[in-house]
């Protein structure tokens, strides 16, 4: 048995349900109060699962049907909103005859870069910060001064600092990143309850123990979740760090097809990176549930 588990066992014991506390007045008169049972308000009681993907199905074809109708009845003329056939067909042409699946896969090299450089700084920073008060003192005035300046005034120093290659990119994608995820996770670990921090100094643990052994393994589900949802920070970056005289990706084709009014192409480009952001915000959550499959008890 590990010792975050013997910590929180011993936890539960310093906490028990007495039973005095099940039969106070209070007790008693709250067990004759039923709550009606309701299948789309219950809270973290499950869900249909047909239910949930009619749900999921309704969501995304109604804005498809809106959308359909707009630009087909011509409400809004073609330039301004395309109909999904052109913006289909723009898409093909522009895997056919301008290579975009070589642009999908530099845009996608550059989030991953930039991402994992912002993980490797942010995560440790973040853990340092929500563990060490002298930690949160030293680096907390910075985080919370830069993380509100945007990282669009910083586009034409790091192009003097770090040229046009593709260094300049990564780094915008980083800074864009970086705080927020050492912020998040900051908070993750300063949620960790103090008596498991308690319990395991009592069971003869050193502070490398308590560090890596309780609060890592304690926040690593928020590790992943702050990822996850930072994620989608990347991609939104991508499109300012090609405007750094970019030649390939999709936000090169984005601004490419722009200039020329190609509105069916900026439209086909905005959806493929939300594709693609959804498989990977999918794949993170497999992965969550694999890695941590105690976090969450709904997922079964």
């Amino acid at each position: 048995m590990s010792l975050i588990d013997d910590v929180l066992i011993c936890t539960q014991r310093m906490n028990p349900v007495t039973d005095a506390s099940l039969s106070s007045p209070q007790s008693v008169d709250r067990q004759y109060k039923y709550l009606k049972p309701s299948v789309f308000w219950s809270i973290r009681q499950g869900f249909p699962r047909r239910l949930s993907a009619l749900i999921v199905m309704i969501s995304l074809a109604v804005p498809l049907l809106l959308w359909s109708l707009i630009s087909y009845a011509q409400v809004v003329p073609p330039m301004f909103l395309p109909t999904p056939t052109a913006v289909v067909q723009s898409g093909i042409e522009m895997f056919i005859n301008n290579d975009l699946i070589s642009d999908v896969l530099t845009s996608c090299g550059r989030v991953l870069a930039g991402f994992v450089v912002a993980a490797l700084i942010g995560v440790p920073m973040g853990i340092a910060m929500g563990t060490f008060y002298s930690m949160e003192s030293l680096f907390a005035p910075f985080v919370g001064t830069v993380r509100y300046m945007p990282v669009t005034a910083f586009v034409p120093l790091i192009v003097i600092w770090l040229g046009l290659g593709e260094e300049s990119k990564i780094l915008i994608i980083t800074l864009g990143v970086v705080l927020y995820n050492a912020i998040m996770i900051a908070d993750a670990v300063k949620f960790i309850p103090s008596e498991m921090i308690n319990v395991a100094y009592t069971l003869g643990a050193t502070r490398r123990d308590v560090l890596f052994r309780v609060i890592v393994p304690a926040t690593f589900p928020s590790v992943l979740d702050t990822l996850r949802v930072n994620i989608s920070g990347a991609w939104n970056y991508l499109v300012i760090a090609e405007l750094v005289a970019a030649q390939t990706g999709i936000g090169f084709r984005i601004i490419q097809a722009q200039r020329y009014l190609q509105t069916e192409k900026v439209l086909f480009c905005i959806l493929l990176i939300g594709l693609i952001g959804l498989a990977i915000d999918y794949g993170l959550k497999w992965m969550s549930a694999v890695l941590t499959p105690w976090a969450d008890q709904t997922r079964h």
